[in-house]
């Protein structure tokens, strides 16, 4: 059952026993962003046809903004496109973007999932969450060890949402961020990466 079978977050909670909450756990984690990328992603936003398809909004909007924290992380991850993510026939599919530990074998050895960003199509971000919760309980279940945790990023390109799922307890962020306050979304991704980047530690 491919994780765009998850429709509603409620039927994701039932099917998998998961407890659900809101609070605003982000701290956000000041974040350099290049004049470079500024300028470019004004260009593009300006110029270009960024949301005519689901393809556009993920070359455009998303995976940008994603690559250009990624940067500062690269040496401990590897962030993966539409990468094949299977757990079992109830929990496979093709996140957008997963952000994976970088394996000690090279670049193209995939391991143990951190965070995975799916898309909202058609801006319906109930069902882009319950895919998204699908893909995090897959995450977990991959790397067999529930306490820690892993991330969620639903987006539609201008609003982004933040999830996290520990144990049987799924959080999402109450507030928000948009593509329209750059700084405050940069501080927050790169909240994720850099949480992220400390579970890596212990295996250090």
């Amino acid at each position: 059952m491919p994780f765009s079978s998850y429709k509603t977050v409620s039927s994701v909670l039932k099917e998998f026993q998961i407890t659900y909450t809101e609070s605003n756990f982000i701290v956000e984690t000041e974040f350099q962003i290049p004049d470079y990328f500024r300028e470019d992603l004004e260009f593009t936003m300006r110029e270009g046809v960024v949301d005519n398809s689901e393809f556009a909004i993920c070359e455009n909007l998303i995976y940008p903004l994603l690559k250009e924290v990624w940067k500062h992380y690269y040496t401990g991850f590897v962030l993966w496109s539409h990468q094949s993510l299977t757990y079992d026939q109830y929990l496979s599919g093709f996140p957008e973007y997963i952000l994976a530990k970088r394996s000690i074998l090279g670049k193209v050895v995939f391991e143990q999932p951190y965070f995975l960003l799916v898309e909202a199509k058609q801006d319906n971000f109930e069902n882009g969450w319950a895919q998204c919760l699908a893909e995090m309980i897959a995450a977990q279940r991959l790397n067999k060890n529930p306490d820690q945790e892993v991330f969620g990023i639903v987006s539609n390109g201008g609003v982004w949402q933040f999830g996290k799922l520990k144990s049987n307890n799924f959080t999402k962020n109450k507030q928000s961020y948009l593509i329209d306050d750059l700084n405050l979304l940069f501080a927050t991704i790169n909240y994720v990466f850099k949480q992220c980047e400390l579970l890596l530690e212990p295996d250090d």
